[in-house]
């Protein structure tokens, strides 16, 4: 490809293949836990301690809610600026997502009830609250919601890579923090993903149901 930022268009094709995206990730978690993967890259990552790692982990992962509080706000607030509907229903559908990511995370914990890693492996430092069971990871799986409800609504390098980065940012804080496994953080990002496409595919077949004209009746005037 010629563009200058052609990687970028293969995010957005991937996105639009959510199967393909669950498969892979589905296939990765697999190999993760027949490996023992699994908790070996997460103690690896994990006692790799710093002051600076300390801070910044702290701070992604508060910052979590905020990020996906303002977003949609954000959106539907420009929405009013400008006088724009379509926006003020970007904003909610965003809001939809989050919330089905929300309940499917809940959901899966809920069955799954896996422990923490830090009780399974005293060995593993905890650094945060972590609270209630551990797959997947509800942190990562609202990050990753919003940030490809973003990237989705606005398909523009500058707004798909920083989102990301936050995202992967926050499923590393969680594992550095003890409190997740990687195939937490992986279960969350599809998680994740996965609501924020099916709420941007209802918008997008809500708008065109009430776009698309009806057939006259035959006779009628």
């Amino acid at each position: 490809m010629t563009s200058k930022f052609a990687w970028i268009n293969s995010i957005i094709m991937l996105l639009k293949k959510p199967f393909s995206v669950f498969l892979i990730f589905s296939l990765i978690s697999i190999t993760a836990f027949s490996q023992n993967w699994d908790i070996d890259l997460l103690t690896s990552i994990n006692q790799k301690e710093s002051s600076f790692k300390n801070s910044y982990c702290t701070v992604i992962s508060n910052s979590v809610i905020v990020f996906n509080i303002a977003a949609p706000l954000s959106v539907f607030t420009a929405g009013v600026i400008r006088h724009d509907k379509q926006l003020k229903v970007d904003a909610a559908y965003m809001l939809g997502g989050y919330i089905v990511s929300s309940v499917v995370t809940q959901g899966l914990k809920a069955i799954t009830q896996r422990p923490r890693p830090f009780i399974t492996y005293p060995y593993i430092v905890k650094r945060t609250e972590g609270g209630g069971y551990s797959f997947p990871s509800g942190h990562t799986s609202a990050a990753f919601c919003t940030a490809t409800s973003l990237s989705l609504l606005f398909p523009k390098w500058y707004v798909i890579a920083p989102c990301y980065l936050y995202a992967a940012s926050v499923g590393y804080a969680r594992m550095y923090q003890g409190v997740h496994y990687p195939t937490d953080v992986i279960a969350g990002a599809i998680v994740g993903a996965g609501s924020a496409w099916l709420a941007y595919k209802v918008e997008k077949w809500r708008a065109k149901k009430n776009t698309t004209p009806k057939a006259k009746t035959p006779g009628a005037l």
